[in-house]
């Protein structure tokens, strides 16, 4: 077994229970739908995450080039992981007697988007530590705008600016995809 092989064994686990934790949530939210009073936005943030696991592990695959592992490279990618845990642990409500989305929203809404900017920047320390230099051209600028929305999120309380925010970051992340991560590399 390659060391890549080896490694990816728990950055996978620890996506898979990112993963579980958004579809066992969004069951929990669907079984209880007459408890539940939905917020659009909560549930576009659901799918998003799940597009963003799912990104993310496809990536994985190009870290099978990294000829030699420290613990730090190790630690960074795994950093990434786990605060993309986060943001599920954030995100979906506990599902016991009423739910209000809205509020189990924007509760922890700060944290969630503070989570999230550290993910994309632990996205971006990755390729320094594992390639010697941040991603180039549109990786980068995608990068950086999404760091800056996250840094508006953590202080605006807007409805619509959240509404905003969760139609903007989906789309963004189907066009990332689409122009960066068609096809395995």
């Amino acid at each position: 077994m390659d060391a890549f092989s080896y490694l990816s064994v728990l950055l996978s686990i620890i996506l898979g229970l990112a993963i579980t934790q958004v579809l066992q949530g969004l069951g929990q939210l669907l079984q209880a739908r007459g408890r539940v009073r939905w917020y659009w936005p909560s549930a576009l943030w659901m799918a998003t995450l799940l597009l963003i696991y799912v990104q993310s592990w496809w990536a994985m695959f190009g870290l099978r080039n990294v000829q030699s592992w420290t613990f730090a490279a190790f630690a960074v990618v795994l950093l990434q992981t786990v605060l993309e845990y986060l943001l599920a642990a954030l995100l979906v409500p506990v599902v016991a007697g009423e739910v209000d989305m809205r509020s189990e929203y924007y509760s922890p809404s700060r944290w969630f988007f503070a989570a999230f900017f550290l993910v994309l920047a632990a996205s971006l320390l990755k390729d320094v530590v594992l390639g010697g230099t941040l991603p180039a051209g549109l990786n980068l600028g995608f990068h950086l705008v999404q760091m800056a929305i996250c840094l508006a999120a953590m202080a605006i309380r807007s409805e619509p600016f959240h509404g905003s925010v969760a139609v903007f970051s989906l789309a963004a992340f189907v066009v990332y995809i689409a122009l960066l991560f068609t096809r395995l590399r």
